[in-house]
């Protein structure tokens, strides 16, 4: 009985200490498994295509769906993680995108694929990787926003990596056999998820799942509501079936704040618009080196070469973001990356040589590296953070829809055409077009803002919510993390 007393009171404090390192070390390798996995798919497409005699739009459907996926399941994943806590979420995403995987390879045409590798894989890594991110909200405090920043180099090094693996074994035993290995290795994400025990706070009360005796309690109250509600009139029941619906949508989907908030909104406009041109890179640079004469391997290499530059001007990009002299400016740095991203595609429409390509993919992914450091950053600059999880929720639902129809819409433009330059000019009309959509509109915004103040006019209830940054207090031990906590994928 000793010994139990002693566990759980080391458990009572883990945050910063103690256990808290191994799971973020698990988190680096859920960044690493989830998001890092989608940069290799491009590898396989040629030889997909030549498998199932695809077209680039039909090819592209694959990645497509994993992508959207993975980034849209984000609402269905809190309602997972707040009925039965982050380790089991974690773990149910590992073993669904080792399925997923070992599926595909006995798939017997690319629609298949959509549903093994793009659903089934795309919602396990969603599950894994948001779960595995909430959970370092409960393991760290003081050092939240370190743990966050080391966490998210695991997706830089699946960027380097996936794609050197993926060549090695597909020059070595076909993309079937590959397919298979892959699901083995994301089978880890249910390790890492055994790593990630529930926390026990000082009062004894695990901020996991609910105990069975406030379930049955929930229970035996709810029976006694549904008893006591059988003596209502029946046309009254429609109507609350209406409000608890319309709850649920406001808890995970912010449309009021989508409506009132201007800030919030422009941004999300302008995030979802880049969101159809930034993926294309990432998709068609490995298939449009190799038609131009790439050697394979090399052009795999690519890829690594953008996700390695990650790794060290990410963290850097995020501690200069942090600085006070870009106080109420960090969307204009968020639209200049986004504007170097368009810009950069360019340097492929000029020339497809190997060492072209690699100056290309180091100036796309300093340009990215601000683009994913600054884009969940600003989205806390022009929201309340008692309203975030809620945003978050719209706002990856939305960038999810044009990450899903992007990259297919732009494949059959090539197909069209039998040109790949098509994909880079894409990827630069919805980049530039973003950066100065949200540029803009944010300055013009701003100077609105000012003006008001100047004239004394009365401010509406949607003020608000301008794009103003507040200085926000850490939080106590005592506290709860965010419902959702975010680390961006891009």
């Amino acid at each position: 009985m000793s010994h139990g007393r002693v566990a759980a009171g080391e458990a009572a404090k883990p945050q910063d200490q103690g256990w808290a390192w191994m799971v973020l070390l698990a988190a680096v390798l859920l960044q690493g498994l989830t998001l890092g996995f989608p940069s290799c798919i491009g590898v396989f497409f040629t030889d997909l295509q030549r498998e199932f005699q695809a077209s680039n739009s039909e090819t592209s459907w694959f990645p497509s769906i994993m992508v959207a996926v993975l980034h849209g399941g984000g609402p269905l994943c809190s309602i997972l993680v707040k009925r039965f806590g982050c380790r089991f979420v974690v773990m149910l995403g590992g073993l669904l995108s080792g399925v997923g995987m070992v599926s595909s390879s006995f798939c017997k045409s690319i629609s298949q694929l959509y549903f093994t590798a793009g659903l089934i894989t795309g919602l396990g890594s969603c599950f894994s990787f948001q779960a595995g991110v909430t959970v370092l909200g409960y393991y760290f405090v003081r050092w939240r926003t370190l743990a966050n920043a080391v966490a998210s180099t695991g997706v830089s090094l699946g960027f380097t990596l996936w794609p050197l693996l993926s060549q090695y074994l597909l020059d070595e035993m076909g993309w079937r056999n590959t397919f298979l290995i892959f699901g083995g290795i994301l089978l880890n994400c249910c390790v890492c998820g055994a790593i990630m025990r529930p926390v026990q706070l000082a009062s004894g009360s695990l901020l996991q799942s609910p105990k069975p005796a406030e379930e049955s309690g929930r229970r035996a109250e709810g029976a006694q509501l549904s008893n006591g509600a059988s003596s209502l009139q029946p046309q009254l029941q429609q109507p609350t079936r209406r409000t608890a619906c319309f709850q649920v949508l406001q808890k995970y989907l912010a449309f009021d704040i989508f409506c009132q908030n201007k800030g919030y909104q422009i941004y999300t406009i302008g995030v979802t618009w880049m969101m159809m041109g930034f993926a294309l890179p990432h998709v068609y640079l490995v298939p449009y080196a190799i038609q131009n004469g790439v050697e394979e391997r090399r052009a795999a290499l690519l890829i690594s070469v953008i996700g390695f530059i990650n790794i060290f001007i990410r963290p850097l990009t995020g501690l200069l973001s942090g600085h006070r002299v870009f106080t109420g400016r960090r969307i204009y740095l968020f639209s200049l990356a986004v504007f170097l991203c368009g810009l950069s595609n360019f340097i492929c429409v000029i020339s497809a040589e190997f060492s072209v390509l690699i100056i290309y993919c180091v100036i796309l992914s300093v340009a990215m590296s601000g683009v994913g450091a600054l884009t969940f950053q600003v989205l806390m600059d022009v929201v309340e953070m008692d309203r975030f999880s809620s945003a978050l929720g719209l706002f990856t639902i939305l960038e999810s829809i044009t990450l899903l129809i992007g990259p297919p819409l732009t494949g059959l433009l090539v197909d069209i055409t039998s040109d790949f330059h098509y994909v880079f000019y894409n990827s630069s009309f919805f980049l530039i077009s973003a950066a100065l959509f949200m540029g803009l509109s944010f300055c013009a915004l701003e100077k609105k803002t000012k003006l008001k103040e100047a004239s004394k006019v009365p401010v509406d209830n949607s003020s608000r919510y301008q794009y103003n940054e507040m200085p926000t207090e850490p939080q106590s031990e005592s506290q709860s993390p965010p419902a959702v906590m975010y680390i961006t994928s891009i």
